[in-house]
């Protein structure tokens, strides 16, 4: 085992608060990123008496727990225990208190006598992490951007000693957390990853690459001509169509699979804020979504899940829909200016879908009619012209580590070793292309829903670097994980679980003086236990421990 080098932070080994050293501020743990794995992160590390910084990139916190994803996509409850189980434990106390409307019982996701309540309102997310968050005596900074280049990530050898923000602060600390969903900081700081997706050849898998075998979901019912003027190839392609190909079925490539916004919506009146026209609104962008309507398709957009309170949680549903697809694929890597025009597009692309669906007169006057009973939900993300604040980034950079989970370990046919956390939801990825297909329709290619029917382990090495890239950095939402199997890691719950277990390893690693590839896994897991995180796998339902 080798010796983590201890930095001259000028740090007191039982202190909670953090410190300045020159310009630089200074802490036990420097956590980047205010997800949920963020937040986990840090209150865990405080309750262990560590000194923690939590950069916030944005003016909010929770991540996509908190801008939308209301309708949580849980898997089996079982597998959520700790801190995440924590979360959803509040959340059905808050509405137990307080009361809420507009679901049955039955659509909260509870199950019987459970003691969790599964879906919310984006700013209740809010209000129990900012309470966790006081709670425990952390005081986030927002607004806090990394400055995307490796210089701003100071290293000693393969140790990172400070990362620099946009606006010349910089931050110093023993041990550090990447908790973003693009992966900057494990990027700036020469740690391998990857983008797209891995040929199915590379680990042995099936459900990777290009899936045009299995692109049976979200794609059209009826076969639409994609060309400007119908039949004519040379005339060129309506918007949202890719020319070329789709790939070889199991190929691997560089596209992304697509983004949107979990928009909160109501059909209340009393609450009901319009949805804005774009400025460059073209009705010319839906031309495929008017033919798909011309042609009789009318099922519109299904996924209107209920949250409380008349409000729903809108995702994708259908060929044509919410998500943006082919409007990502250089976001993972892209710096902040081009990310704001993608997050500018994407919601120019929403809601304009959803203005050309309430007002086109080329829109069926049933489907017009029924579009139009849905706004924004005025009291949500009322800093924000009631459109949430952050873009649903499903898949980004994925780190390359010693240890890459793939849907081998997570079908069971390949061990997982030193588990940090469960996970059980299906293999999902979004749509990632529409192409052309041989006989001249538009196809989707993409979508992948593979149901698991077990809980999985994953695995401490997927947190960790390489050692010789960084050791002393953890990576807890850009795991390091095959495209497929990162369809299933990637919920909010598992974000959750995996925050807190970094918070108590980075304590470990502190305490041991080692690098963050060597803390005792043994000890870990105790500490793990003994705070109700689940890291063995579990069959049925969830049954709560006895308090102690």
């Amino acid at each position: 085992m080798r010796t983590l080098a201890v930095l001259a932070l000028g740090l007191v080994a039982g202190c909670a608060g953090s410190a300045r050293q020159g310009d630089a501020k200074v802490a036990d743990l420097v956590i980047y990123g205010c997800t949920p794995a963020g937040l986990t992160a840090a209150i865990t590390a405080k309750s262990r008496d560590r000194s923690v910084v939590l950069l916030c990139p944005e003016r909010h916190v929770g991540g996509m727990t908190t801008n939308g994803l209301g309708w949580a996509d849980t898997g089996n409850h079982a597998a959520i225990g700790g801190m995440a189980r924590r979360f959803y434990q509040d959340v059905k106390a808050h509405y137990q208190a307080v009361g809420f409307k507009g679901i049955a019982t039955s659509q909260s996701k509870t199950e019987g006598e459970e003691d969790a309540m599964w879906v919310f309102e984006p700013h209740v997310a809010e209000t129990i992490y900012l309470r966790w968050l006081k709670d425990a005596d952390i005081e986030p900074v927002f607004n806090a951007k990394l400055r995307l280049d490796s210089s701003a990530v100071e290293k000693r050898d393969q140790q990172i000693v400070s990362i620099q923000m946009l606006d010349g602060a910089r931050y110093t600390g023993r041990v550090f957390v990447d908790a973003t969903y693009e992966g900057d900081l494990m990027a700036m700081a020469g740690v391998s990853f990857t983008t797209g997706r891995e040929g199915n050849a590379m680990y042995g898998e099936d459900y990777n690459g290009v899936q045009t075998a299995n692109a049976e979901q979200h794609n059209f019912e009826i076969d639409i001509d994609p060309y400007v003027k119908p039949g004519d190839r040379s005339s060129g392609l309506v918007p949202l169509v890719e020319p070329g190909p789709p790939g070889e079925q199991g190929a691997g490539d560089k596209r992304i699979q697509a983004y949107n916004f979990r928009l909160c919506m109501t059909k209340d009146p009393a609450n009901r804020a319009p949805v804005p026209k774009p400025a460059d609104y073209d009705p010319w962008t839906y031309e495929l979504l008017g033919r798909y309507l011309d042609a009789g398709w009318r099922h519109k957009f299904r996924k209107f899940d209920p949250i409380p309170n008349h409000k729903t949680d809108v995702n994708n549903y259908g060929a044509i829909s919410t998500d943006f697809i082919g409007g990502n694929y250089d976001y993972p890597t892209a710096g902040y200016e081009r990310r704001r025009q993608i997050f500018e597009a994407h919601k120019n692309y929403q809601s304009g879908l959803i203005w050309f669906m309430q007002n086109d007169p080329r829109v069926p006057t049933d489907v017009r009619q029924s579009m139009s009973e849905w706004g924004l939900c005025a009291d949500e993300f009322v800093d924000n012209g009631h459109w949430p604040r952050e873009m649903y980034v499903r898949e980004a950079r994925r780190m390359v580590s010693d240890f890459v989970m793939t849907e081998r370990h997570l079908e069971g046919q390949l061990p997982t070793p030193r588990s940090v956390g469960l996970g059980s939801y299906t293999m999902d990825s979004h749509n990632v292309q529409r192409y052309v297909n041989a006989d001249g329709f538009a196809r989707n290619e993409g979508d992948v829903q593979i149901h698991l029917d077990r809980t999985y382990e994953i695995s401490y090495d997927a947190i960790v670097p390489r050692s010789a890239e960084s050791t002393n950095l953890f990576v807890p939402v850009a795991v390091s994980a095959s495209h497929i199997a990162y369809g299933s890691i990637r919920m909010e719950p598992v974000f959750m679980i995996l925050g807190q277990s970094v918070g108590e390893a980075a304590v470990l690693a502190i305490e041991q003086g080692v690098r963050v590839q060597d803390v005792s896994y043994e000890k870990l897991a105790a500490r793990l236990r003994d705070r109700g995180q689940l890291i063995d796998p579990v069959g049925g339902k969830y049954v709560p421990a006895p308090s102690r």
